[in-house]
């Protein structure tokens, strides 16, 4: 529904879904969430999450058949933040380790 557009929250641009964690009874649907703005837009984002869990659960409940479909929980997951911090730092080492091999020839 974020992809096709079905929600038209501007505050939900570039929004991506990281994972989703069910409990057992179906009670609860822990949604993690990440966007390209990072993390300094993701008070805004989850407010917009929550703003639309409603229409998200009746939606979702439409088109998967479950007894009682649970409620949405948002979360906010900086793994995309932390593993784009991660590369920089190896390519910045990588950089480093090829100007010290070439003043070393």
């Amino acid at each position: 529904m974020l992809v096709m557009g079905q929600i038209s929250d501007p505050r939900l641009l570039g929004v991506f879904i990281t994972d989703v964690k069910v409990d057992r009874e179906l009670s609860f649907a822990n949604i993690f969430v990440s966007a390209i703005g990072g993390e300094a837009t993701s008070e805004m984002i989850l407010e917009g999450l929550e703003h639309a869990s409603g229409f998200l659960r009746s939606t979702l409940a439409k088109r998967i058949e479950l007894r009682s479909f649970p409620r949405l929980r948002f979360f906010w997951d900086a793994t995309p933040e932390r593993a784009e911090q991660i590369e920089r730092l190896i390519d910045s080492i990588s950089e480093d380790n090829q100007t010290s091999e070439e003043q070393d020839e």
